[in-house]
């Protein structure tokens, strides 16, 4: 029988309003932040596209689409281009803005304090949580990502 690693290295990402916790093996890089090619008819919380690595990566404003803050800061923003979980051949990744450089930690179930199971009903959070008594909501990447698909197919089909 094998043992189950009970830790999991992780980021927490600071985001207008809060901070998000993702698996460190979910992001691909961070860079800085540049002006995203406009998408037409896209929901405000779909910035553009980024260019990275020869992509156009669909750049969310995790803190719109959650609603946890009414506009989104872009003084020292960064971007997080995340591996996309849902195989979709044309969209394998997706970028998220964030405040600053994001933090690594360890993250073990004695250390990871549920708050909020069911994310409050807010679009793209699957949960919040303590981590170390510091507040943190972990976002629902398969849900980010359905949201993006339906707007970027909106847009084309316009």
């Amino acid at each position: 029988m094998t043992d189950t690693p009970r830790d999991i290295r992780g980021l927490l990402i600071t985001v207008t309003g809060g901070r998000l916790l993702l698996p460190n093996a979910n992001v691909s890089e961070i860079i800085t932040a540049a002006t995203p090619e406009p998408v037409p008819g896209a929901p405000p919380w779909l910035l553009g596209r980024v260019r990275w690595r020869g992509w156009r990566v669909p750049l969310v404003s995790f803190a719109l689409l959650a609603s946890i803050a009414e506009r989104d800061g872009t003084l020292s923003a960064k971007v997080v281009v995340l591996k996309a979980l849902g195989a979709r051949p044309r969209m394998p990744f997706i970028a998220l803005l964030c405040l600053g450089f994001p933090r690594l930690t360890t993250v073990s179930p004695e250390l990871l304090v549920p708050v909020d199971e069911d994310g409050e009903g807010r679009p793209g959070v699957r949960m919040g949580v303590l981590v170390r008594d510091d507040p943190a909501l972990i976002p629902d990447l398969p849900a980010i990502e359905s949201l993006v698909a339906e707007a970027l197919d909106a847009s084309a089909a316009a």
